[in-house]
Formats: structure tokens, C-alpha cells, sequence
């Protein structure tokens, strides 16, 4: 991907903007706006088009979580949202997973994370290990299961499509993927973007949330089951 990194801080701390706008124009990332609520996020993304947004949660006026779904809604938008959190179980987190944010960070990260986190979320990876992810959802999933609006239908997948979707689930890495399924590491990488495309997923994080929403796996099954 071309072009210089530029990133969206949204926090209601001036500390902590001022901070990470330090560590990350330090390492050649432009800061192309800060935002001390939801509110000015969503309008300082809209005017700057950032790749990447460092988004509070808990922030006046407007949360974290429904700046995280406005900015989200935008169908073109490529800008991707990274939760800011000071507990790394939180349950707003996975509210903010479900509403788009491709990952989270602790705010007491290190420079070096921070700075190589928002350049992976940039790339189009998701900032967070599945098995992280699966622990997450495993926790606050079942008191969402009546929302029917965030299910999606899978009949789109093919069978194996299904078992590859299954398997990320339960926190599978893509070589593990290839060892499970007796598959090379580029056919398993095929198969989990078809899944992302087909679906309209921005990444692997969307992706487990999914399959835990529609029932495909199931929250404290065994691994690999439904």
C-alpha cells in the first residue's frame, strides 16, 4: 500500500492524544487530526479519510462504540478502527468488535506495539489473535443472541468454506488452518478471503464474531464444533 500512514486519535484525555500523536509522527506516521469525543471522530474521519483511528470508548457526547458504527457505515470507507481500552476484557470491547473495529489495545501499550499495531490494522490484517478474540466473545456473546439483526445468512458458503470459517473460529492460525485441513498455506488463505468477501467482512476478527452470532460455533462448545 503507497502513500504515508495517517491516523485519527480520539480521546477525551489530552495527555493521552498528545502522547501517542509523539510516538507515532516519530515513526513517519501523520496525525491528520485529533478528536476529544465520538462526535468530532466521526467528523474528523470524514474530513481527513485516515487509514487507521485510535478510538476511545468511554469519551462525552458521543461513545467510542457509536462513533466506531457511524464511521463503519460508510460502505467505501478502507478507514479502520482500533479500540483504545484500559481493560483488555472490557465489554464494550466486543460491542465495538460487533460495530466494526478491527481490533483493540490497552492504552498502557508501548511504543513500539502501538506504532506496529496501527501499521498491521493498516495493512488490512485484524489487530487481534483469534484465540483472544474467541475468549472475548466466549464471555459476552450469549448476551446477545437475541439481536437476530446481527445475524447473517452462510448459506453463500460452500461446505468447505463453512469448515474453514469453523475452524478460524476457534482460533486457528492460517498454518494451523493448512495442517487441520491438509491444505497448502496459499489455498487456506484463498478460502478465508472468499469467506471475508462473500460475507462482507472487513477481517478475521469480524469473522469469529460472526460464527459465534449466527450459531455456527457455539460460546464454551469444544473447539471446532458447532
Amino acid at each position: 500500500m503507497s502513500g504515508p500512514l495517517r491516523a485519527v486519535i480520539a480521546d477525551d484525555q489530552a495527555l493521552v492524544r498528545t502522547g501517542f500523536r509523539m510516538i507515532l509522527s516519530a515513526d513517519g506516521i501523520e496525525v491528520a487530526a485529533e478528536a476529544a469525543d465520538g462526535a468530532e471522530a466521526v467528523a474528523a474521519v470524514r474530513s481527513t479519510r485516515p487509514d487507521v483511528v485510535l478510538m476511545d470508548i468511554r469519551m462525552p457526547r458521543m461513545d467510542g462504540i457509536e462513533a466506531t458504527r457511524q464511521i463503519m457505515s460508510g460502505g467505501a470507507n478502507e478507514t479502520r478502527v482500533v479500540i483504545l481500552t484500559t481493560y483488555d476484557l472490557d465489554h464494550y470491547v466486543y460491542a465495538a468488535l460487533t460495530a466494526g473495529a478491527s481490533g483493540f489495545l490497552l492504552k498502557d501499550v508501548s511504543p513500539e506495539h502501538l506504532v506496529a499495531a496501527v501499521r498491521l490494522v493498516r495493512s488490512g490484517d485484524a489487530l487481534l489473535a483469534p484465540t483472544i478474540t474467541r475468549r472475548l466473545i466466549e464471555r459476552f456473546a450469549p448476551r446477545d443472541e437475541a439481536k437476530a439483526d446481527l445475524h447473517r445468512d452462510l448459506s453463500e458458503l460452500t461446505p468447505r468454506e463453512l469448515e474453514v470459517l469453523r475452524l478460524l473460529a476457534t482460533g486457528l492460525s492460517n498454518a494451523e488452518l493448512a495442517d487441520r485441513l491438509t491444505l497448502s498455506a496459499t489455498t487456506v488463505k484463498t478460502h478465508v478471503a472468499r469467506i471475508l468477501s462473500k460475507l462482507g467482512l472487513r477481517d478475521r476478527v469480524q469473522a469469529v464474531v460472526l460464527a459465534y452470532e449466527t450459531g455456527l460455533i457455539s460460546p464454551g462448545g469444544p473447539s471446532g464444533t458447532s
